[in-house]
């Protein structure tokens, strides 16, 4: 069995049913969570939005937000000054010039304040099932560790390194399941090296066990 084979099975023997964690109702909702979720746990923006989309339930009041109000809502955030700039930009840029709606087209995303390759891709995945693979730390680092890439690849050859090695119908489920099994299993700080079905594919595994 080979290597990629290997981690594929193991992948789908522990996570299953890997589902997207930020919550979100509207498309636009998604879209502003995973912009805010650069750098910060889900969990935690989550919480922020929770807040955020209860108090402006539309675009039309995102974008007539203040911004020292929205700093208020997501201070606990990284960045939260030029996230709250961003959010107040996005809304006003969906609402005036895409009729309130998130399009599926990866320029037109990729123009938006703060929304890079790897927000784009997990929107286009979520909302409109595009096959892309995002690569965030947890996926970087997972597929460093495993050898799916070299050390010092970068995001982008890392995204078009998995994209080769994983069949373009399973990307979607690929990536989430290598953001969970970095999240949960494979953390960057006291990885469950002892229990994972994998280790002897690991790159770093004469370090830790």
């Amino acid at each position: 069995m080979n290597k990629e084979k290997e981690i594929l099975n193991y992948l789908n023997e522990i996570i299953p049913n890997p589902v997207c964690e930020l919550n979100y109702n509207k498309d636009y909702e998604l879209l502003i969570a995973v912009m805010l979720s650069a750098q910060t746990k889900d969990a935690r923006v989550n919480k922020v939005t929770k807040v955020l989309f209860s108090k402006y339930d539309s675009l039309e009041k995102l974008k007539n937000a203040s911004i020292k109000d929205i700093e208020n809502i997501i201070k606990e955030l990284g960045s939260y000054h030029k996230k709250s700039e961003a959010i107040i930009n996005i809304a006003k840029i969906l609402d005036e010039k895409y009729n309130g709606k998130v399009v599926n087209n990866r320029k037109a995303l990729e123009n938006l304040p703060m929304v890079g390759r790897k927000t784009t891709n997990v929107v286009l995945s979520e909302l409109f099932n595009e096959p892309t693979i995002a690569v965030d730390t947890h996926v970087e680092r997972v597929s460093k560790r495993l050898g799916l890439a070299k050390k010092d690849d970068n995001v982008y050859e890392i995204e078009m390194k998995l994209r080769r090695k994983f069949k373009r119908e399973n990307w979607n489920k690929r990536h989430k399941q290598l953001v969970l099994f970095g999240r949960y299993y494979c953390k960057a700080i006291k990885p469950e090296c002892d229990t994972c079905g994998i280790k002897d594919i690991c790159k770093e595994k004469n370090k830790r066990i």
